[in-house]
């Protein structure tokens, strides 16, 4: 049937085409701006990665970028007008892969070593927090550091901290391999042998005596934490709005968050207090971990009845199980016949439900069981579509990467080896260390890679020292421990945490980059990332952060 217009929509629908041809602004359409963003230079992050001199931002999304003359025509009677000074604009941040919402529930009674230089600093925190709190209270330091990034290139001792705490119970990891427990922390949780810290650990001994040092895996370090007293509910909401707004001065607009050891069902109810308040200031996007060991279908299959793929809204949504799925595959062992079964069994009904998936996967030799069972699967359900992004797997080769590649799968790679390089080039030597992570061959080879921290136990939360580590290669102790041949450009480094982070998160088609239509999620940089050099690329923060173009974050010359 034909169908008719009057008169009157023909004539707007002319007036509507020749405005778009005449529109002086890229990616422009017919909407006033009530913010605009001119004088600077706006990285936008587009398929050309086009620079442009000014944004403007209506209703909380991109109204078009351009000229600082064309945008202050867009502008409304209203409309706030931002002098940007020449700053560098570009498209807010998101972690990919990190453990923000565990992390925010204690980031306000936490001791954070996070970035100190010296162990000395370090070591002041600890008696800062004794003279300041009650005796018996905990000091926790829950990681996010490592001796390479003192000058003393060592790690405390139990003799330093009985000195600085006596009257408290002091519990300080590092990573995911050790930890240090004063006496009062050591009687606290009754632990007296090896038993007390199984399974994977270890107590070390002057004697027949604990010395507090404990030697464990991640698995055994989670049962640990797990004991210690949990902060109140107020006290993880105030943790959580600190930890969000840190997160802002780096220039964060969003997380996916992988859930991990240490983290329930109970665990997310700060975050969902904060949004239902409208109190978030990052866009979330959840995994939910397995909770315990022995039930994980059936564990996952129950939490997720009210949660189909996508459940939420564009502040908070549920983005699938991950990354502990099985728990037999999480150890970075070899997996066994009945741990393949069942993770198997766990992926088909994932691929049947249409969820994404966070994988944590470390070792490249046994990385074949993972693609067996997911090219086995990709028969029945097609997974291409679905977003599965294998986690960590430094050490990928190219032969991997290519079979990760044919099936659409997403390569999470987290700043770890800033971290921990100069161990890995004592484990594997100096020159297999310079390929790893294969950042350029898997770009190449035209697999999605994304970035992130895996923080905050293993590693820093701060996005640009992950940045300047996939350009330069080099640990926080100044070690070159990657080869430049791998790589990635500053283009590609940004989109990794940018357009193919958003990928990861299912939101690529509402941010992720500054284009007309999407949310004006975006910072305003201290230094223009694109030609600062890049050892000081770790250096910058954001001076105004803008979260659906509302400003969640600003500092000079901002701040008012």
């Amino acid at each position: 049937m034909r169908e008719h217009y009057s008169p009157t929509f023909r004539l707007a629908q002319t007036l509507a085409i020749a405005l778009s041809l005449a529109w002086p602004a890229t990616g422009a359409f017919a909407q006033s701006a009530d913010t605009v963003l001119f004088n600077g230079k706006v990285v936008t992050v587009d398929k050309d990665f086009s620079v442009q001199q000014a944004l403007a931002i209506g209703n909380g999304r991109i109204v078009a970028t351009g000229s600082s003359t064309a945008m202050k025509k867009l502008a409304g009677d209203k409309a706030k007008l931002v002098d940007l000074g020449g700053r560098t604009v570009i498209p807010g941040l998101t972690d990919g892969h990190i453990h923000g919402i565990r992390a925010a529930l204690t980031f306000g009674t936490e001791v954070n070593w996070i970035g100190v230089p010296t162990l000395k600093e370090a070591l002041e925190k600890i008696r800062a927090a004794a003279k300041t709190q009650k005796p018996g209270s905990w000091i926790v330091v829950a990681g996010g550091w490592t001796e390479e990034q003192f000058t003393e290139k060592r790690r405390p001792t139990p003799a330093d901290i009985a000195a600085l705490a006596p009257d408290n119970p002091v519990y300080i990891q590092h990573l995911y391999d050790w930890l240090l427990l004063s006496p009062k922390a050591m009687e606290a949780l009754n632990i007296r042998d090896d038993a007390d810290v199984a399974p994977g650990g270890k107590l070390a001994r002057d004697g027949d005596k604990p010395t507090g040092v404990i030697d464990a895996n991640g698995n055994a370090l989670g049962k640990i934490f797990d004991k210690l007293p949990k902060p109140t509910m107020a006290q993880q909401i105030d943790g959580s709005k600190k930890f969000f707004s840190e997160m802002n001065s780096l220039g964060i607009t969003g997380i996916v968050d992988g859930g991990g050891v240490s983290v329930y069902p109970a665990t997310y109810q700060a975050v969902f207090k904060l949004w239902q308040d409208k109190e978030l200031t990052v866009r979330v996007a959840y995994h939910l971990c397995s909770p315990k060991p022995g039930s994980e279908l059936a564990d996952l299959q129950n939490l997720t009845q009210l949660l189909p793929p996508g459940f939420g809204d564009p502040m908070l949504h549920f983005n699938g199980p991950g990354e502990i799925l099985v728990w037999a595959d999480w150890t970075d062992g070899d997996i066994t016949p009945d741990g393949k079964a069942k993770l198997a069994e766990l992926l088909r009904w994932a691929a049947s439900k249409r969820y994404t998936i966070q994988l944590h996967w470390n070792p490249d030799r046994t990385v074949h069981d993972l693609l067996d069972v997911v090219e086995d699967i990709n028969k029945d359900f097609p997974v291409r579509d679905l977003r599965w992004a294998v986690l960590h797997l430094y050490n990928a080769s190219e032969d991997t990467l290519k079979r990760m590649k044919s099936l659409g799968l997403v390569w999470g790679v987290q700043d770890g080896l800033y971290f921990g390089g100069e161990r890995l080039q004592r484990e594997v030597g100096a020159d297999h260390a310079k390929s790893m992570p294969r950042i350029a061959t898997a770009m190449k080879l035209g697999l999605t890679v994304a970035g992130g921290t895996d923080a905050h136990r293993v590693s820093s939360y701060n996005p640009f020292v992950s940045l300047q580590w996939y350009l330069d290669g080099t640990t926080i102790g100044g070690t070159q421990t990657r080869g430049p041949e791998e790589a990635p450009s500053r283009r590609q480094a940004l989109e990794m945490y940018t357009r193919n982070s958003a990928f990861m998160a299912n939101d690529d088609d509402k941010r992720g980059t500054l284009e007309a239509g999407k949310f004006a999620d975006l910072a305003v940089l201290s230094a223009d990332y694109l030609t600062a050099p890049v050892k000081e690329i770790g250096k910058i923060r954001s001076v105004l952060t803008m979260v659906g173009g509302k400003a969640v974050y600003a500092a000079a010359p901002f701040a008012k």
